[in-house]
């Protein structure tokens, strides 16, 4: 299972390029006044569909780590890791929420919904033994 952790702490990059990206262009739309377009809208699918597959290998992780004799169980830092990047990928979604809203509204939640939940992202990896150096 150790393929799942390397998968699973190697992805975090990905998911902090499609955070980047979509920050930077949501940015840019909210303050030029932009239309919220199928780029955009897939820009924060990507965003939440990467965060999506994070969570489902941190969980799988967790309860095959937890449940096995030689994993270390459940430990503080495991479960404070992951209930603050289960808030992230909740606040990763919420962009969808706002999809009959005007564009300006649109690019503005979605906005500081990512930067929300890349500061929870910080957190929650910091919270674990190694915490970005792992």
């Amino acid at each position: 299972m150790d393929i799942l952790l390397v998968a699973h702490s190697h992805l975090r990059w990905l998911v902090l390029l499609a955070a980047v990206i979509a920050t930077i262009k949501f940015a840019v739309g909210w303050l030029r006044g932009g239309a919220f377009k199928g780029m955009d809208r897939a820009l924060a699918a990507a965003f939440s569909g990467t965060l999506d597959l994070q969570a489902t290998l941190g969980l799988i992780n967790l309860l095959w780590l937890g449940f096995s004799a030689d994993g270390g169980g459940f430990t503080r830092q495991r479960l404070e890791h992951a209930f603050i990047m289960i808030l992230a990928a909740v606040l990763g979604h919420l962009p969808a929420r706002w999809k009959n809203s005007p564009d300006g509204v649109r690019f503005r939640n979605a906005f500081f919904c990512i930067l929300g939940a890349l500061l929870l992202i910080y957190i929650g990896v910091a919270t674990l033994p190694g915490g970005w150096a792992r």
